[in-house]
């Protein structure tokens, strides 16, 4: 019997576990971690007849396994990976063991730095509306493994794609590869941007037909590493870097695709340009697969968000409360800063992020009537405010010091908005963006 090895006991790991099984493989799961909550997921496999050891790493001197699968969190260039390649074992990520069970189903895969979770949860909302069974998968939805173990494969898989998965995923070939945005993130794993690039030009280059973002500076710079793709602009059809008739675009407040009408973005609930952006993405990815028109429009004007990017939580005291957890960087949180009306309190920090924050300190100048900071970044966020002499900044640790904060400050102020939008990840406080953006749900449904 051959031995497959799944490094990481999330959600995938579990899926993928399963997939292996079902395929006849002796399976042996293994997690550093040791939490309470891991528990209920290791007795769901040792009753599928599944090793799993928790506190534990693969120790390859005590045999080696045929296949290794590994969870995102593992970088491809670790020295235990490094060892196991060497050594000759097959090892994959588990969207490329998805995309081995699913290659009947054609898959559109979602990339970019920022953008990816609206612009999945959006497309897979308008192919669902339009009647295919298109369920979202990767990091969001299910884990794409999930989608094998289903008795029925989907029309179509909706799949969210980070570099991480992109890098452990070299035979995943979309029918339609998107592309949303390019700015620098993960340095620390990728170490060059060129490098970060060329990861997600990877998927795209295996994509039968690709759409890029065409107001992204970056992508758009690149324009002619893609000459046959499809691009998007809300600046209308003269801003393409594509020929019209091979462009999704906003003219004179209505979505255009390909030269047809689609839809006037006032049915668009979603705030921010950004989302105009995500929105022209979806459609030209329904438009290629043949969605028509009236499912495109039906399914924006009902589709709400997602949660933790650009929420809405609630209006007390005439106060709009925003939750933009997701955004962890200071690309996403300039973003979510120009999407919600000037004279904001903004709360921000956590775990800090290398990156330009030029334009995300901008924006605070002109849009933030005061930034109350949390978690490890307040002080280095705080220095920083500083020497550009922006005073109205507070240090209070913790969002639930926050949030009353918060809410005293804004009616100071005259603030119409709290914006939750860290332009940090959240590992210093919480195990994820979700964790912290719930805890804010939760705090502002308290007042």
């Amino acid at each position: 019997m051959n031995k497959a090895h799944i490094i990481g006991l999330g959600r995938s790991g579990v899926a993928a576990a399963k997939v292996l099984k079902a395929m006849g493989y002796g399976v042996e799961v293994s997690d550093r971690g040791t939490s309470p909550s891991l528990h209920p997921l290791r007795d769901q496999l040792i009753a599928a007849g599944i090793t799993v050891q928790l506190g534990a790493e693969l120790d390859l001197s005590q045999g080696h396994p045929d296949l290794i699968v590994v969870s995102p969190g593992v970088p491809w260039d670790s020295p235990l990976l490094t060892t196991a390649r060497a050594a000759g074992i097959a090892i994959m990520g588990e969207m490329e063991l998805a995309w081995r069970q699913l290659q009947g189903s054609p898959w559109v895969g979602i990339t970019g730095t920022n953008g990816k979770t609206t612009t999945t949860a959006l497309t897979a909302a308008i192919f669902q509306a339009a009647g295919h069974n298109a369920p979202a998968c990767g990091n969001i939805g299910h884990a794409a493994c999930e989608l094998a173990l289903q008795p029925t494969p989907p029309d179509w898989v909706i799949a969210e794609l980070s570099s991480y998965q992109i890098e452990a995923a070299t035979t995943l070939a979309p029918q339609i590869g998107m592309w949303t945005t390019f700015t620098p993130d993960h340095l620390a794993r990728h170490y060059t941007l060129e490098n970060y690039y060329q990861i997600k030009a990877s998927l795209l280059h295996r994509s039968q037909q690709q759409i890029f973002n065409g107001d992204d500076p970056y992508l758009r710079s690149r324009a002619a590493d893609w000459p046959d793709a499809y691009w998007t602009s809300v600046q209308g059809s003269a801003a393409l870097p594509c020929p019209p008739e091979r462009g999704i675009y906003v003219e004179k407040g209505e979505a255009i695709a390909f030269g047809e009408r689609i839809m006037p973005l006032g049915n668009l609930k979603m705030l921010g340009d950004h989302n105009q952006q995500n929105l022209l993405l979806a459609i030209g990815a329904a438009r290629l697969a043949g969605v028509g028109g009236e499912a495109i429009a039906q399914a924006v004007t009902q589709f709400p968000g997602v949660p933790h990017r650009l929420e809405y939580i609630c209006t007390h005291q005439g106060i709009q409360f925003i939750n933009d957890s997701k955004a962890t960087n200071y690309d996403a949180a300039w973003v979510g800063l120009m999407a919600v009306p000037a004279s904001t309190i903004l709360i921000a920090g956590g775990d800090p992020k290398a990156g330009d924050d030029t334009a995300w300190i901008e924006a605070i100048q002109t849009k933030a009537a005061a930034v109350l900071l949390i978690g490890d970044a307040a002080h280095q966020f705080g220095d920083r405010l500083a020497s550009i002499g922006y005073e109205a900044y507070e240090i209070v640790e913790t969002l639930d010091r926050a949030l009353p904060r918060s809410l005293t400050l804004a009616q100071s102020k005259g603030a119409a908005t709290v914006l939750l939008s860290p332009a940090c990840a959240s590992f210093d406080q919480y195990r994820s963006f979700e964790e912290r953006g719930d805890h804010f749900r939760r705090l502002c449904q308290q007042l």
